[in-house]
């Protein structure tokens, strides 16, 4: 390639995602340093999150120029190895606070689930784009993509990881809903997963999970035990007002009375330093965010690079939603970072992988 053909081409280059990403992931390396800089043992994590981003954002920038056609060429092989890795887990996988989810390489530990949401995303993809015709699709067409959906969901249950096994199955069904489901198919789906809730809830959770749906109910009922977290998140949340109280100078944080407040409760200790207004900021550079991403979505032509991009769109929106509203008491606890925000290499590792996969496609238009 010319000199002058490679100066164009990163004219053309779309880093819209990947400026969002930075732009996030120093909010959160700036609140991660002040929610853990008073507790010595987790004092120099932003360090390690550091260096996981620049890991994560290097390997996101070379999947941006992978084509979209290879993403669809190995699609099943991506998703054969993934479900491969999550088995080992179960037998291999390093054990840490009751679950086996991680797989040790050298120095660096992997979730194998936090990469099968992409995984589940482009062989979804693949399997629409051949199947669908410009119908709607029913139940019928829905079998093989369950099952496909069904296997990993469940080995990631069973690990046990129940949020990221249904977030598996909410990213399933926003594709099926994109992909013009039936809305009779949407009802009976409705009735279908309202039953097995409740037979999860009786017989497949945990007691320690039931305890959490429980706590959502009413926090107050266990205030020192399973609803601790969730009232210290709200007192958080509420004593930062609408300006905050300022950068480190977080109650909760520097005593420690809200746990995990460097991965899942992020959101909690940002908002008491930087109150309702710096919230909002942080929420507008989400919304933008996923915004681009449902443009580029209508912007492709081949479907199965527009499935793919609302796929990627869904994993930041779940879990943007669900971690919002669980650490504001609107939504039970059920573990999921929030992006760029939350301490986790394996979760950065994902996010830019999502980042690296939507760029390539946005290329596609002006660079492959």
């Amino acid at each position: 390639m010319s000199n002058s053909k490679f100066v164009d081409n990163l004219k053309r280059y779309d880093y819209s995602f990947f400026v969002l990403a930075v732009i996030l992931f120093t909010m959160g390396a700036i609140n991660l340093y002040s929610a853990t800089h008073s507790t010595a043992y987790i004092s120099n994590l932003y360090k390690t999150q550091i260096l996981y981003f620049l890991i994560s954002l290097v390997v996101g920038i070379a999947v941006s120029f992978i084509q979209p056609k290879t993403f669809l060429r190995f699609s099943y092989l991506i998703y054969g190895v993934n479900i491969f890795l999550l088995v080992v887990v179960l037998f291999l996988g390093d054990k840490g606070m009751g679950a086996r989810r991680w797989l040790s390489l050298g120095p660096f530990r992997i979730q194998p689930s936090e990469i099968m949401k992409i995984s589940v995303i482009l062989i979804l993809g693949r399997y629409f784009s051949k199947k669908v015709t410009g119908d709607e699709i029913g139940l019928k067409e829905l079998i093989i993509p369950f099952i496909l959906t069904f296997i990993p969901a469940l080995l990631i249950i069973i690990e046990p990881d129940l949020g990221t096994g249904l977030m598996i199955f909410l990213i399933f069904f926003f594709i099926s809903f994109y992909c013009k489901l039936k809305w009779k198919s949407i009802f009976i789906i409705g009735i279908i997963g309202l039953i097995s809730g409740i037979g999860m809830y009786n017989f497949g959770l945990k007691e320690y999970q039931r305890k959490r749906i429980l706590t959502f109910l009413d926090p107050s009922a266990d205030k020192k035990g399973s609803g601790y977290n969730a009232i210290q998140s709200k007192i958080a949340i509420g004593s930062g007002k609408l300006f905050g109280k300022g950068f480190k100078k977080s109650s909760q944080a520097s005593l420690n009375y809200l746990p995990e407040n460097h991965t899942d409760f992020v959101f909690s200790i940002f908002n008491e330093e930087h109150g309702f207004f710096g919230s909002l900021l942080l929420i507008s550079i989400y919304v933008i965010l996923l915004f681009r991403f449902i443009y580029l979505a209508t912007s492709v032509t081949k479907l199965f690079n527009s499935i793919v991009v609302l796929g990627l769109m869904s994993i930041f929106f779940w879990h943007t939603f669900i971690n919002m509203g669980m650490v504001t008491g609107l939504l039970p606890i059920v573990g999921l970072p929030l992006p760029y925000m939350s301490y986790g290499g394996s979760s950065l590792l994902t996010f830019s992988i999502c980042c690296g996969i939507a760029t390539s496609i946005s290329n596609s238009k002006n660079i492959f």
